[in-house]
Formats: structure tokens, sequence, C-alpha cells
């Protein structure tokens, strides 16, 4: 059965534990989508990427970042507003960043899903 064939409400097994995990990275804190494929010990940052570019609206979607910290392009300013009102480690941006947006300060804002049980989500 294709994705594109599933009843609107239904989500496919890995988009619903990819979704779940976003939704207990606490608010300050981000996973990459790396981060997120090898804690679920499945899929990869691709899947994960796709499964938060199809059905991530539902969820905090700013939590799950690119491992360079760049700001998800296109979104950047409404993530950005989030990750200010959360407290979330950026980094300020260099004079030659593109659009002198901050990044995220991966070294203080990575969370390793500590106190989430795997197998559990």
């Amino acid at each position: 059965m294709s994705e594109q064939s599933l009843p609107v409400d239904a989500l496919p097994d890995y988009a619903e534990r990819v979704l779940d995990l976003a939704e207990r990275i606490p608010p300050g804190r981000v996973m990459t989508y790396g981060d997120v494929a090898e804690w679920l010990e499945e899929g990869g940052p691709r899947q994960v990427g796709r499964v938060m570019a199809l059905y991530g609206g539902a969820v905090p979607w700013w939590r799950v970042v690119r491992a360079d910290g760049v700001l998800l392009p296109g979104h950047e300013l409404d993530a950005l507003g989030h990750y200010r009102e959360e407290s979330t480690p950026l980094r300020e941006a260099g004079r030659a960043s593109e659009g002198h947006l901050p990044r995220l300060d991966m070294k203080r804002a990575r969370w390793d899903g500590g106190g989430c049980v795997k197998g559990h989500t």
C-alpha cells in the first residue's frame, strides 16, 4: 500500500515513530535527522527528513534539524521564533553567513534522547 492510498488519518508505522520521538524532544533541545534515525535504529537522515516534510507540521518540527545547525531553508524565521521562545542555544551569525541568520549551537542544543526509553516511543 503506498502512502498516497492510505486513509487520511493513517500514518506509516515509521512515520508515527519519527513523529512520536520529535514530540518527546524537550523545549530548547534538538536532534538531527540522523540522530532520530539512529535512535529509532531504522532508516537514515533522508527518511526522517521525508517524514518531517510530509507529516511534521503537527509536531515541534523545529526540534529536528540539520547536523550543521543551519536553520531549515524556507522556514528560518518561523524556526528562529520557536528557538528564541524556547531559549534554544544559538550561535550568532557572522558577517559572511547567508542572510545573517544565527545557527543552532549544536554542542549545547543537541539532545541524546536521555529519559526516553527505546522501543517505547
